[in-house]
């Protein structure tokens, strides 16, 4: 249940920085309401996976997975660049939090 609940928590990470983005620079209100909760829920989440997991574990998959989904939406929604050294980069980060699900596991 604990890498269930972290893996929510690293969509939620998803969810703030994204937020933060349409906040604009917390000046719109429910944007910013959006990304306060979604930031506190995430904290809470990561908190009580970290009850049963490693915290270097769950701390780099928490951001591994926040990194990974904010960087597929900004690409998405915001039209980011989408080169090729970006792709791979975000490949790695996807295979280093494999690596450590699994290196947990072992």
């Amino acid at each position: 249940m604990s890498w269930f609940i972290l893996f929510i928590a690293g969509l939620l990470g998803i969810f703030w920085a994204i937020g933060l983005k349409y906040s604009d620079g917390f000046t719109k209100f429910w944007p910013s309401v959006g990304t306060v909760l979604s930031l506190v829920a995430s904290f809470i989440l990561l908190g009580i996976a970290m009850k049963d997991l490693p915290v270097g574990t769950a701390y780099a998959i928490w951001v591994g997975i926040g990194a990974v989904g904010t960087a597929i939406l900004g690409i998405m929604l915001f039209n980011e660049s989408a080169d090729i050294l970006k792709i791979v980069s975000l490949g790695f980060i996807c295979v280093g939090i494999i690596g450590l699900k699994l290196a947990h596991n072992a």
